[in-house]
């Protein structure tokens, strides 16, 4: 996503509709999107074309490697966009926030196994600017970034897209020894989500229709989430707030559960440390937030709430965008 969207312009609800099909299946050919939406393929594919090309939206592999760490910096009068752009920059960010607030940035990062005392000890304190860190492990997800759907298209188009079921909770995946092809498969995707299944049957050495197999099982085993990647603020959700929830042991299920049934929760994970839950959530207005935050059902049963505005994303679901374009709190 190199472009530069204008924030104050939501795409149109066509465009909005063609890149919600995306986000539940960004290798969805066109001719399958245009039947579940309803649309003439060949505007479909000129509209799809056209906001992949423009960079509005990026759809790409999401490689999960270890588990995931949330790690929340405080830094030097002016040193935080340069210490949130270096986190961002690391391969293993998923994603990367300036935030108003106690905490001046925050990252999720990838952990390979056994290694959290080398990234807390040596890695992240080597970030430029870095004062404070806390590195709070993720226990286990509700929603992630690269799940998310804002609820633009109804039941039916979802389901018929393939999108009924949500990914396991676990937080990270057993080492397992890929072999050659399907990490060229995996290299492919992360770069470009909707390559064809002849272009990573060439870079993998392996027949199409191998290359089709090790695609659909590789998604299937959690090893790559294949999703569209779009500014909020172009669905029309300009405002962006991270959530950090403490609420009584017993009722931490519930209240994850009740904040997943919004679709403009992003992201719902336990974390360990003071506050148990760690929310992503998007809104079209502060004052939409604000009712979020003060009449939505999870309330009744938070003892207290951490809310912070995101005033710039350096990554997004693995993909690096550009921070000029990401104001979504102005």
């Amino acid at each position: 996503m190199t472009s530069e969207p204008n924030p104050s312009a939501p795409l149109d609800e066509i465009d909005r509709r063609i890149v919600a099909a995306l986000q539940i299946d960004g290798r969805a050919s066109w001719r399958r999107i245009a039947d579940v939406l309803r649309e003439p393929e060949r505007k479909v594919a000129r509209r799809g074309h056209r906001l992949v090309e423009s960079g509005d939206v990026a759809v790409r592999g999401l490689v999960v490697r270890g588990e995931t760490v949330i790690l929340r910096m405080n830094c030097r009068p002016g040193s935080v966009r340069e210490a949130a752009l270096a986190a961002a920059r690391r391969p293993d960010a998923i994603f990367s926030y300036v935030l108003t607030g106690v905490a001046d940035c925050v990252a999720e990062l990838q952990c390979p196994s056994g290694q959290l005392g080398r990234l807390v000890l040596d890695e992240v304190p080597a970030l430029p600017g870095l004062v404070q860190q806390q590195v709070s492990p993720v226990l286990r997800y509700f929603r992630t970034v690269h799940e998310w759907s804002p609820g633009i298209l109804d039941d039916a188009e979802v389901e018929a897209l393939g999108g009924g079921e949500r990914q396991d909770d676990r937080v990270g995946l057993t080492d397992i020894e890929l072999a050659p092809d399907e990490e060229a498969i995996l290299r492919a995707l992360a770069a470009d989500g909707r390559c064809t299944n002849d272009e990573l049957a060439a870079v993998a050495g392996v027949s199409v229709a191998t290359a089709r197999r090790r695609v659909d099982a590789l998604s299937r085993a959690g090893f790559v989430s294949i999703r569209a990647v779009v500014e909020p603020a172009l669905l029309g959700l300009p405002v962006q707030a991270l959530l950090w929830i403490r609420t009584r042991p017993g009722e931490v299920e519930e209240v994850g559960r009740l904040l997943v049934e919004s679709p403009l929760v992003r992201y719902a994970a336990v974390v360990m440390g003071e506050h148990q839950l760690l929310v992503d959530v998007t809104q079209p207005s502060k004052e939409a937030l604000h009712a979020f935050l003060t009449e939505a059902p999870w309330v009744r049963r938070a003892e207290s709430v951490q809310s912070h505005l995101v005033v710039e994303a350096w990554k997004r679901s693995g993909v690096t965008v550009n921070a000029s374009s990401a104001n979504l709190a102005s």
